[in-house]
């Protein structure tokens, strides 16, 4: 009987660990984390389940605009049918702009989203990502980036 179990659970595995990620994703990806803000995201295929992500983006509040650069490793999980899940860390560089108090900041970020891919080249995800930010003048705690993105693959 253990040994059933042992087959079931290793075809399970090899079963789910074959998916496709596309070689090239890029789109945009759209949230909010002390104001809105959009980015402009490219995904690239590393290996089965690995990619990373680089993302090129602005956020505006009421009283900060600011400009960054993250990239993260991701390693992307099927979960049924076109739906994946997937996980990643990074860290990113930016700049900012909050009236008379300007500068650079840097970042470790972490990632945790759900995706579909349709079966046109067209995928849809939405993340959160935590980011630790480094200058005490832009931010200096835990901030919760959650956002919604759409790419195009090829």
């Amino acid at each position: 009987m253990k040994n059933l179990f042992l087959i079931l659970f290793l075809i399970g595995a090899t079963t789910m660990s074959a998916q496709s990620i596309s070689k090239n994703a890029l789109g945009i990806r759209v949230g909010d984390n002390d104001g809105f803000g959009g980015e402009i995201s490219y995904q690239r295929y590393l290996h089965e389940n690995n990619r990373l992500e680089f993302d090129l983006g602005w956020r505006d509040s009421n009283n900060v605009e600011a400009f960054k650069l993250v990239g993260l490793y991701q390693w992307v999980m099927p979960i049924d049918d076109g739906f994946n899940w997937y996980v990643g860390a990074g860290a990113g560089v930016g700049s900012f702009d909050a009236g008379e108090n300007d500068g650079a900041f840097a970042l470790i970020a972490g990632d945790l989203g759900i995706e579909y891919d349709f079966d046109i080249p067209l995928l849809i995800s939405l993340d959160m990502r935590p980011e630790i930010g480094f200058n005490d003048s832009y931010s200096d705690d835990l901030d919760l980036d959650i956002a919604l993105g759409l790419r195009y693959q090829f």
